[in-house]
């Protein structure tokens, strides 16, 4: 009986990826460490790959100034660039075809200067997919098989939640609750390597750490343990970084790959407003 057990198991999970894989229209890998998305994307200007993380709380997508100076794109008009705790300079539009595994991403990019964020990594960050690849499309990010899918369709099977996924022109929505507080809606950021980033001026700042913090340039954060729920999974005791003021206008925080990484699929089903939640990771 419990052979029978094991072997149903093993088929309904085969059949859930041959599901996930047959409605697939396209796909690039990615690799996930420092509790970042990387993609190497390729461009006609350069002889070896690009290294971009994947970041949905970028409204558009971006590349490091310094790449596109190397690659001597022409820069565009100059235009304020809003970021976490930060604001800098950046020119719009670089026109640039980039494609990951022969899948072609977005023409347009936003050049900014993205050092600070190489240095918080370790690594050249030579540019950023954005909110706008995401826009119109249903994209799975497979934190098992470590591939970005783009589907035709999606629908939550067993063992999946679907929540409510908001689209604003600046970025998407999810709701959560922290401390089983009331819902509000933070931004899906996984260009935020952290678990969760709270607007909450009410937590004492005696009860909390201080952090170094890097987006567009280092600021100090402070720190707790949060419980936070997220559709219908309960996360105790998360790391949790608050601050006084919201970071985007309208936005409770930031939802960040230390919580969406525990997650086997992430499917941001822009077309129909849609996050659809895969089955927990084992620890």
């Amino acid at each position: 009986m419990r052979v029978w057990f094991y072997t149903a198991v093993l088929v309904l999970a085969a059949l859930f990826k041959a599901r996930a894989e047959s409605s697939a229209v396209a796909e690039f890998p990615f690799e996930f460490h420092d509790g970042f998305i990387w993609v190497q994307v390729n461009v006609p200007q350069s002889a070896r790959p690009l290294n971009f993380l994947l970041d949905t709380g970028a409204s558009v997508s971006v590349v490091n100034l310094t790449t596109a100076q190397r690659l001597k794109l022409s820069l565009g008009q100059p235009v304020a660039v809003q970021g976490v705790e930060s604001t800098t300079k950046g020119f719009f539009p670089q026109r640039l075809t980039v494609t990951a595994n022969n899948v072609p991403l977005q023409k347009n990019y936003l050049a900014v200067d993205l050092a600070e964020l190489g240095h918080a990594c370790n690594c050249c960050v030579d540019g950023l997919i954005g909110m706008d690849f995401f826009r119109d499309k249903i994209v799975q990010i497979d934190f098992g098989e470590h591939k970005i899918r783009l589907l035709k369709s999606a629908d939550a099977a067993d063992g999946q939640t679907a929540i409510a996924l908001k689209l604003r022109r600046c970025g998407m929505e999810v709701p959560i609750s922290v401390n089983n507080g009331e819902s509000n809606f933070v931004r899906l950021d996984t260009g935020c390597a952290s678990a969760l980033q709270w607007v909450n001026a009410k937590i004492q700042p005696e009860n909390c750490s201080q952090r170094i913090a890097v987006a567009l340039t280092p600021f100090t954060v402070n720190e707790t343990k949060c419980d936070v729920q997220l559709g219908n999974t309960k996360f105790p005791s998360v790391t949790t970084s608050l601050h006084s003021k919201e970071i985007f206008a309208g936005e409770a925080g930031l939802l960040g790959n230390g919580i969406l990484s525990h997650f086997k699929t992430v499917t941001i089903d822009a077309k129909h407003g849609q996050l659809i939640l895969g089955e927990q990771i084992s620890e």
